[in-house]
């Protein structure tokens, strides 16, 4: 009976998934033409660029003030040195390849976000896919023609490996060489090595991964070092203390605790409000994450440790939030896994509900509602606009709260 049913379920299996693509398919046409009507300027994509220039010209990296922005370099030097071969590209070129590279990179985040929570078939990383694209940090990525999906990508890579996987570490080093903010994973896995030990537990499995990391990082690092030393020095010398350099802390796309507290407070220094806040914030997002991976939640303390960077990071600008994407699909399988024993269906209804209050705040674009532009129009937001503009924040917030609650009572019942 078993074969019979076997043998009927597979053509509808077969079925399924090219239904899944076609519909990923039409949907990233659909997004493809609405960037190219929106003549979107892939400004980002433009700096990058530029910073390849200056590196093969042997100019000075961050005194570089490029496009008509006159935007500054903000990554290490190790990233200058990867964006050299955009200079081999024309412009239209490069646009469309970034724009391809983009949409990929979507599918392979999306595959390893539904891996992490055990969900990895074909079919739903298709219909995933061909939804998350239209959420507004994906759809500003790749307007702005950014790597945060990369990145992802590359930590994602790294933290779903096996345990003791000879390659474990290189993709979170990789992006923190990159970029900063993806080292806070290493931190993640480092605490939880400790603690792990502490606990007279086997905290080798962490602290290997660390290791890892700690050497991709350097490695990548010295690599820049040696091709790059001025700037190199430079950079970790000043340039990395002055986040100023990102932008103005109140804009609205300032999706971080600093962001809320410069609009909040109305000014555009927040001062020790801001570093007690981050201190408490991060102190709490990197507990849950730590207590989320020492119980076997790897998929919730990752997001957990993602949604804490964000947080506390001096500028998370909207597009960072891809992460955006993880947080639902977790928060939507384990309702969907929890509707099946009749007593969690509290937990389940109260998970598919902040899965679908979190979709509608990272694709209404609700922050774009507000007064934004120049004149600091972010400094005289009345009380509505403020919500609106601290919206991911506050999603953030909350699902936090949400991994919390939920370690909570299972500690309790254990």
């Amino acid at each position: 009976m078993s074969a019979f049913v076997t043998v009927i379920a597979l053509p509808r299996v077969r079925r399924r998934a090219p239904v899944a693509l076609g519909a990923c398919l039409l949907s990233f046409a659909a997004f493809w033409w609405t960037q190219r009507a929106a003549h979107v300027s892939m400004i980002d994509l433009m700096v990058y660029r530029a910073e390849g220039e200056t590196v093969r010209a042997g100019g000075d990296l961050y005194a570089l003030r490029t496009t008509e922005a006159h935007l500054p370099t903000t990554y290490p030097p190790f990233a200058a040195l990867l964006f050299t071969p955009l200079t081999l590209l024309d412009a239209s070129t490069m646009r469309t390849l970034a724009t391809a590279g983009n949409l990929a990179l979507l599918v392979v985040f999306v595959a390893l976000s539904l891996r992490l929570v055990d969900h990895a078939r074909v079919e739903g990383v298709w219909w995933a896919s061909a939804a998350a694209v239209w959420c507004e940090p994906v759809w500003t990525t790749v307007r702005y023609g950014q790597i945060n999906l990369l990145l992802g990508v590359l930590v994602l890579w790294d933290l779903t490996r096996r345990p003791g996987h000879r390659w474990a570490g290189v993709g979170i080093g990789l992006a923190a060489a990159i970029k900063l903010t993806p080292a806070l994973f290493a931190v993640f896995l480092l605490v939880t090595g400790v603690v792990a030990y502490a606990r007279r537990g086997p905290g080798g499995p962490w602290l290997r991964h660390v290791r890892g990391s700690a050497v991709a990082f350097a490695g990548a690092t010295l690599l820049a070092a040696c091709a790059l030393p001025y700037d190199s020095w430079r950079f970790w010398s000043r340039m990395v203390f002055e986040t100023g350099r990102v932008g103005l802390v109140e804009d609205t796309a300032n999706q971080s605790l600093r962001g809320v507290l410069a609009r909040l407070l109305h000014t555009t220094q927040p001062g020790l409000w801001w570093v007690a806040t981050a201190a408490v914030a991060g102190s709490l997002g990197l507990g849950v994450a730590v207590a989320a991976e020492l119980r076997g939640r790897r998929a919730w303390a990752v997001a957990a440790c993602a949604v804490t960077a964000l947080l506390i990071s001096p500028v998370s600008w909207s597009h960072h939030w891809v992460w955006c994407v993880p947080m639902v699909l977790i928060l939507g399988t384990r309702g969907r896994a929890a509707a099946v024993g009749a007593a969690q269906v509290t937990a389940a209804r109260t998970a598919l509900v902040t899965a679908a209050g979190t979709s509608l705040v990272f694709c209404s674009y609700a922050l774009w509602w507000v007064p934004h532009g120049p004149g600091r129009l972010e400094l005289r937001q009345t009380g509505a606009q403020l919500t609106l503009s601290a919206l991911y924040e506050g999603a953030g917030l909350v699902f936090l709260t949400l991994i919390g609650v939920r370690l909570w009572r299972t500690y309790r019942t254990v």
